[in-house]
């Protein structure tokens, strides 16, 4: 049976988080925009309700819900700001890996801490000369004794300007490509430089950092697998966190829809209200019909990871499709707005520069459709995401 009925628990996660982003997100994520001002009043309250690090087993002092309730989540808190909701849900992606291959003495260490305070985490895998390209990676690790010795920069790391421990990705082969990266957990030290704050044109409320390792040392303990593995591990991760990433995409959209649907009913032109004329019906109903498939897509795709299913290919359609519908539709609700829709004074011109990013990060739109294309030319066997790397 295929039901997405939500239970009354799911509902009061949704419930929770729109309220949490109707009240302390939406009143104040047009000025945090406009000054690109770090959200950390925002942060410290988001966690001591519980809508940080949502993903966190039980057994490690976390709620341990699912990834569906984690998309839930996600949509309603970027339907109030995709900028300081990015802030917030980094830490799922830079503990993503520590549930697939940390050991459970490292998950206790690093859980433990983002559990009990509002620490942040970073996941540090793009390099100025690796983005797409993940085996053409500078960053190295090399071994000595009972530790490495990590030295390079990544670059557009989510929240580097203040995270207290990092999931860092580095060559412990250089002339292996992705065959020889490596996964580390590496704490913040006078070793590690945060080298730029980047001056975005879209979720301006998140802190994007250029973050350098200079002869940082990480006992080998808190490797992440095994040597050599860690491109599986990132790919894994991805697979875990491309719903919630297509979840935000949702929440702009459907921020950017109900702007457009409310201006649309008040705004009158030739005598009746812009919402009568049939090119602007047209334009709201392929608005919710895009919004109503990338939710369906992102859910499906969350539920396969909650019933151990392997979900590469679901969750590069949910990512792609919810992320070019975002862009599509906030683009759309600027049209609607007319002139109006290019002025700051009005809110969609936000959400237009926000659903951007949703088309770059976490895989572009154009290696998600290399992705689909393998699996779909390519068939592989389905196959449970592990918890450790093999």
């Amino acid at each position: 049976m295929v039901d997405f009925t939500l239970t009354d628990e799911q509902k009061n996660l949704r419930d929770l988080a729109h309220d949490f982003a109707e009240k302390e997100i939406r009143p104040v994520a047009w000025e945090y925009d406009k000054d690109g001002t770090w959200p950390q009043d925002i942060i410290d309250k988001a966690h001591d309700v519980g809508l940080m690090n949502t993903h966190v087993p039980e057994e490690y002092g976390g709620p341990g819900l699912s990834h569906l309730d984690g998309t839930i989540i996600e949509e309603e808190l970027a339907w109030g700001c995709s900028g300081i909701q990015t802030s917030l849900g980094a830490n799922g992606l830079a503990s993503a890996p520590v549930t697939i291959a940390g050991s459970d003495e490292v998950k206790r260490e690093f859980f433990g801490e983002l559990v009990e305070s509002p620490k942040l985490a970073s996941f540090c895998l793009t390099e100025p000369g690796a983005g797409s390209d993940v085996s053409g990676m500078r960053t190295k690790a090399v071994r000595k004794g009972d530790k490495y010795v990590l030295n390079g920069s990544k670059c557009f790391i989510t929240n580097g300007q203040y995270a207290d421990w990092f999931t860092v990705y580095a060559k412990t082969d250089m002339d292996a490509g992705h065959r020889g990266i490596s996964a580390f957990l590496v704490r913040r030290d006078d070793t590690v430089v945060i080298d730029k704050k980047e001056d975005k044109m879209g979720q301006r409320a998140s802190n994007t950092a250029t973050v350098t390792f200079n002869d940082t040392e990480v006992d080998a303990k808190y490797m992440l697998g095994e040597e050599n593995r860690g491109f599986k591990v990132a790919m894994q991760t991805l697979d875990f966190t491309r719903p919630g990433v297509a979840a935000m995409a949702v929440g702009i959209g459907r921020a950017a829809f109900e702007f457009a649907c409310d201006y649309s009913k008040e705004r009158v032109q030739f005598g009746v209200p812009i919402a009568m004329h049939q090119a602007i019906q047209f334009m709201i109903a392929d608005m919710g019909t895009k919004l109503h498939a990338a939710r369906l897509m992102t859910w499906n795709a969350a539920t396969l990871l909650d019933q151990g299913n392997r979900n590469t290919l679901e969750s590069s359609h949910a990512k792609r499709f919810a992320a070019d519908s975002a862009m599509e539709i906030t683009t759309d609700a600027v049209q609607i707005y007319g002139g109006y829709g290019f002025i700051k004074e009005y809110p969609v011109e936000k959400l237009m520069r926000d659903a951007k990013i949703m088309q770059l990060y976490e895989g572009t739109s154009q290696i998600q459709r290399l992705v689909i294309a393998r699996e779909t030319l390519l068939p592989r066997r389905a196959e449970a995401p592990t918890a450790t790397a093999a």
